[in-house]
């Protein structure tokens, strides 16, 4: 954990105690058992049981439940496969436990960023502040990812209306449905930490959370609009096909009513039937041969005049 003493001005890593009154603590716990986080709770910082347990489950949805000595709140990170990752937080006087299963690059980055800039760890809610403001900075990497899967199926469907892309764009949409109910209660969580009465933090705080609150209003007005974006996917996509099928149909109908009239004269002069005067013409083939031609020659004029082709 690390531990930081106001009156020193400094931040060291220790191993897990409970902190004095003097100190601010941050007790990260990554993928603990569950006698570890019993220990961590109940005997050193005497949370309540239903917290414990919380903590141990980890399969809350964002929320943030108020008790008499702590807070525990449930917090979203994205992992690099831009799948959500729970972290529980337990908020006291003088400390921040963070508890999650598995690696969280971005809690790395800010665990060394506490030890080595001093004065990042004041107060609990400053803490809390950070770990919050680097989840939801890393969640403009899935609106990314969005914008960039898009256009990608875009360039991909111009060129070719059969792409095979509507799995992956179900898929996509699935994973943002997951995501945004999640950016929905957790805005929910920063509204209520911003206009309430958060305790252990100080008045100059609050802003940082209406802050964080506008910048994940503004991640989930842009998953709504690369929603949509990605449902006009799928109508673009059928859309063009319709146009792609309805256009073969058009030229194989052009082809055909070119040919009937040619089916006709030729059925007409295949018939084996005496007294037709074309039989017995030294140029009779030749004139069929003509009349062929010529028939072909006014059709697509006329189509061509009427703009069919």
């Amino acid at each position: 954990m690390l531990v930081f003493n106001p009156t020193l001005k400094k931040t060291t890593a220790e191993k897990i105690r409970k902190p004095t009154d003097q100190e601010v603590a941050w007790i990260r716990l990554r993928n603990p058992e569950q006698t570890e986080v019993k220990h961590v709770l109940s005997d050193l910082l005497n949370c309540h049981p239903l917290v414990v347990e919380d903590c141990i489950k980890l399969n809350q949805r964002p929320k943030m439940d108020i008790y008499k000595d702590h807070i525990f709140i449930s917090f979203f990170a994205i992992d690099q496969e831009h799948t959500p990752v729970e972290i529980a937080l337990v908020i006291g006087p003088n400390y921040v436990v963070s508890i999650y299963k598995q690696d969280i690059p971005v809690l790395d980055q800010l665990y060394e960023q506490f030890k080595q800039i001093e004065g990042k760890m004041e107060y609990p809610a400053k803490i809390l502040y950070y770990i919050m403001d680097h989840c939801v900075d890393e969640y403009m990497l899935v609106i990314d990812h969005l914008e960039d899967k898009i256009e990608e199926w875009e360039e991909a469907i111009h060129k070719n209306p059969y792409s095979s892309i509507a799995h992956d764009v179900f898929k996509l949409k699935r994973s943002t449905h997951v995501l945004r109910k999640i950016f929905v209660d957790e805005r929910t969580v920063l509204g209520a930490i911003s206009h309430q009465k958060f305790p252990y933090t100080i008045e100059e705080a609050d802003v940082y959370f209406v802050d964080l609150f506008d910048h994940i209003s503004r991640v989930i007005d842009s998953i709504d609009m690369f929603r949509d974006s990605l449902t006009g996917l799928l109508d673009m996509q059928i859309s063009m096909k319709g146009d792609r099928m309805n256009e073969i149909m058009k030229i194989l109908t052009i082809w055909s009513t070119i040919f009937l009239p040619l089916s006709f004269i030729v059925g007409l002069y295949g018939m084996n039937i005496k007294g037709i005067p074309e039989y017995n013409w030294n140029f009779g083939y030749l004139y069929v041969w003509i009349l062929l031609i010529v028939v072909t020659l006014v059709m697509v004029v006329y189509f061509k005049k009427k703009k069919w082709i």
